[in-house]
């Protein structure tokens, strides 16, 4: 995962950067304190408190090295302009014999939200449409297993 690139704006990196700071200061020392309480009931093979600090523990231990190592491969990616699809663009789609218009901003995984309207670069749609310019068409497989055709709108 270290060479491939995670996309985010702005906004999610202080997010994530936040929560990893939270988890390595506050709630580390919460769970220390736990384990120290639990330590004081006695016998720890039948000490539920402990048991259940522990499993607290491993799970903050295990999302703050999830986001380390999402940290460290981060582009920071802004709204902007462009005449391709790219990660950041506002992008308006139609879908071939429907007249269905759709508009997605291409994001990075971590961000993506469909019914925001916000599509992940490396879902089949976003896979699709990267590159692309205003009035190309393109073809690809939806989850159903579904072949769609959508034509490019607006880029913005």
């Amino acid at each position: 995962m270290a060479d491939q690139k995670t996309y985010l704006s702005k906004e999610k990196h202080s997010e994530l950067t936040k929560e990893l700071a939270f988890l390595k200061g506050t709630r580390r020392g919460e769970i220390a304190k736990q384990l120290e309480e639990a330590k004081a009931f006695g016998d720890l093979s039948e000490n539920a408190e402990y048991h259940q600090a522990r499993e607290a523990q491993a799970l903050v231990e295990s999302r703050i090295r999830e986001l380390e190592e999402l940290l460290k491969s981060v582009e920071i990616v802004s709204h902007h302009t462009s005449t391709t699809v790219v990660v950041g663009a506002t992008v308006t789609v139609e879908k071939e014999g429907e007249g269905d218009k759709k508009t997605y901003e291409v994001v990075g995984s971590e961000e993506a939200d469909t019914k925001a309207g916000r599509i992940s670069l490396n879902s089949p749609l976003g896979i699709a449409m990267l590159g692309k310019s205003k009035g190309d068409t393109f073809t690809f497989t939806a989850p159903s297993g579904k072949k769609v055709n959508y034509k490019i709108l607006k880029i913005e």
